[in-house]
């Protein structure tokens, strides 16, 4: 029995997809107020015409009141949609898996604003404003000020302190609180970690290891920022020959990254003083030298588990030493979007995939795997929603 059939065995036994459908939970709070509140948000990042209003209004109406509509004829990937949803179409978005029905959503968003059409609007990102604001805002500048300070540190815990920073995203200030005296990984940092197997992902990547590295990339602007500067540090500091950076093809959820995203984050860097700009001067060297490869492929773009990732990319992950998938939704589709008992073995759950595979993410919705049994009842006797709401994070490695 291949590790796929098992899994798939194990899946039958009775884990529970997650749906919208249960009133207040975090995913029926996604789809009944985060979806429409971002209807509004992308009508006025643009002056859009007549059309983009009334395909926003279609669409606004049919997820609040109506059922899925699949996509009209002479969509560029209607078939697709079609093969993926044909279970789901005619119900209620609420019914339908809740990676499905979110994916679908941002799906339908482009295609109301004309990202997929033939006028003016095409290839134009609605999530741009957003993405812009945040990049040139002043947390990312104290951020980036804040490397001159790191530069001096011991490269094993600058190491640690880049990861951490990775690793939180939008909170990325709490990696780079590095100064004389101090730890390198910020202690209210390192204390949320729910899971920590950094140890095992630096045995992974050796100093002169020759080895290739892979990145799946999140979100865009503030996050995507400290993910290039661990990238120049794992290249700098020869823990790998190459990283392959894994993009969206197109926008996705609000805020994934896209190549114009990786340049526009180089560019901001580049124009910073001091150690940022030496680190976007040698990305950007990395690029044109191809030890720094940007990829992007449609499947990052799909509603699937990575147990159903096409053979090209299988091939990819399994050639190389590690792959680093970033963020919360890629954790989603690495463990599978079900009601998981959260002490359920990570390795096990990911053993399908091609190759040591680690994850980096804050927790911001309810799939959770791997944790031990006195560190979850700790999270439980808390009282918060700390599976949702970004203060507490993870790092989990698989050989």
């Amino acid at each position: 029995m291949t590790e796929k059939t098992s899994r798939s065995s194990g899946d039958a036994a009775g884990t529970p997809v997650i749906l919208s459908n249960e009133s207040g939970s975090f995913a029926w709070g996604v789809l009944a107020k985060r979806h429409p509140a971002l209807i509004q948000q992308v009508r006025g990042a643009f002056p859009y015409g007549r059309s983009q209003h009334e395909a926003l209004d279609v669409l606004l109406h049919e997820i609040t009141n109506g059922v899925i509509e699949p996509l009209a004829p002479g969509e560029h990937d209607r078939e697709r949609w079609a093969d993926w949803g044909q279970e789901h179409f005619e119900r209620s978005w609420y019914d339908a898996p809740f990676l499905w029905a979110e994916s679908y959503f941002y799906r339908r968003l482009l295609g109301a604003v004309g990202y997929f059409g033939t006028g003016p609007w095409q290839g134009v990102d609605p999530f741009a404003p957003f993405k812009q604001a945040e990049l040139r805002g002043e947390a990312v500048e104290e951020e980036l000020r804040a490397l001159d300070t790191l530069s001096s540190v011991p490269a094993d815990e600058r190491a640690v302190a880049l990861l951490h920073a990775s690793l939180w995203g939008n909170r990325a200030d709490l990696g780079f609180r590095v100064s004389a005296g101090e730890p390198a990984a910020d202690a209210a940092a390192a204390s949320a970690l729910v899971a920590d197997d950094s140890a095992m992902l630096w045995q992974l990547l050796p100093v002169g290891g020759s080895s290739t590295v892979a990145v799946v990339a999140d979100n865009a602007g503030r996050e995507l920022i400290p993910d290039l500067i661990l990238i120049d540090h794992l290249l700098e500091q020869r823990h790998a020959e190459q990283v392959v950076l894994h993009l969206k093809p197109y926008p996705y959820y609000v805020s994934d990254a896209t190549t114009a995203d990786v340049v526009d984050c180089l560019r901001r860097l580049t124009e910073a003083p001091g150690e940022a700009s030496a680190i976007g001067d040698r990305l950007w060297k990395a690029m044109v030298a191809g030890s720094l490869d940007v990829r992007t492929h449609s499947f990052f773009c799909a509603p699937l588990p990575y147990e159903e990732m096409p053979e090209d990319l299988r091939g990819e992950f399994e050639s190389i030493a590690l792959t680093i998938l970033k963020g919360d939704l890629n954790y989603r589709r690495l463990v599978g979007d079900k009601l998981w008992d959260a002490t359920a073995s990570f390795a096990d759950l990911t053993a399908y995939f091609p190759g040591a595979v680690a994850a980096l993410r804050t927790l911001k919705s309810d799939v959770i795997v791997g944790l031990e049994q006195e560190v979850l009842d700790g999270l439980e006797r808390s009282g918060a929603a700390w599976r949702t709401i970004g203060t507490h994070a993870l790092i989990q490695v698989r050989r």
